[in-house]
């Protein structure tokens, strides 16, 4: 597999290492205040999200990373804003054009959402169910979005979790280890980030796979998430190559 990953990353036109993330996982920050400072609608601004989504993930495919994580949604987020419900309007376009996209289809993509997307409006959850049914089979890369998601919360829902095998005498709690909270965490079946770029003008993480994310290599960019391309992508994984 290294050989053909060689392959790949030869014919490009960035010099790369063979040393490529297994698992990179991206924020999607500063899409309205990249709208107001171009002059932009929201819609379209939500559009050039996705296309700049789907860019990312031919690169995935491109150098044969397994695994892309985006964070898409934050929990706390204003919902009285005037840009919600055209957010949550660009979700649904957004998981509809997956459900019949050619690229996750001929790759064998499958789609997670992590999150508590289910409290969200019925128009975007049967969205979300439509692509996850659409791809629950396919197992040559995984693409997941973060969605109505917390990392704090993500802990707090493992130990709930953990607290009810142990009231039911499935576990025993001087058992309990990092492993037993990692089997019960949202993304308890994908290996932690390896490299993990942060958009826009925050320098701070957000708590985007909290548990996951303690060794994982921060790649900070000032570029808002419309404006992420694919030499951005390219850059993060030659500073990730460089090791410490």
């Amino acid at each position: 597999m290294l050989e053909s990953v060689k392959s790949m990353i030869e014919k490009r036109k960035y010099s790369l290492k063979i040393k490529v993330p297994r698992h990179i996982a991206i924020t999607t920050d500063g899409t309205e205040k990249w709208a107001l400072k171009n002059n932009v609608s929201f819609e379209d601004a939500y559009k050039r999200d996705f296309l700049v989504i789907k860019s990312t993930v031919k690169s995935m495919v491109k150098l044969n990373i397994p695994i892309l994580s985006f964070y898409i949604l934050e929990k706390n987020i204003d919902r009285e804003s005037e840009y919600y419900p055209r957010l949550l309007d660009s979700l649904v376009d957004m998981f509809n054009e997956l459900c019949k996209n050619r690229i996750i289809h001929e790759n064998k993509i499958k789609i997670s959402v992590l999150g508590k997307w289910y409290n969200l409006p019925g128009r975007v959850v049967d969205s979300i169910k439509r692509v996850m049914e659409e791809t629950k089979d396919y197992d040559s890369f995984f693409v997941n979005f973060c969605i109505n998601y917390d990392g704090q919360e993500e802990i707090v829902d493992a130990i709930k979790l953990i607290g009810m095998q142990i009231k039911s005498g499935k576990i025993d709690p001087e058992l309990i280890d990092k492993d037993v909270i990692k089997e019960n965490i949202y993304s308890s079946y994908f290996l932690p980030p390896d490299l993990m770029i942060k958009n826009g003008s925050r320098k701070e993480t957000s708590g985007f796979l909290l548990w996951d994310s303690v060794n994982t290599k921060l790649y900070f960019t000032n570029k808002l998430w419309p404006d992420f391309d694919r030499a951005e992508f390219m850059d993060a994984i030659k500073d990730y190559q460089k090791g410490d």
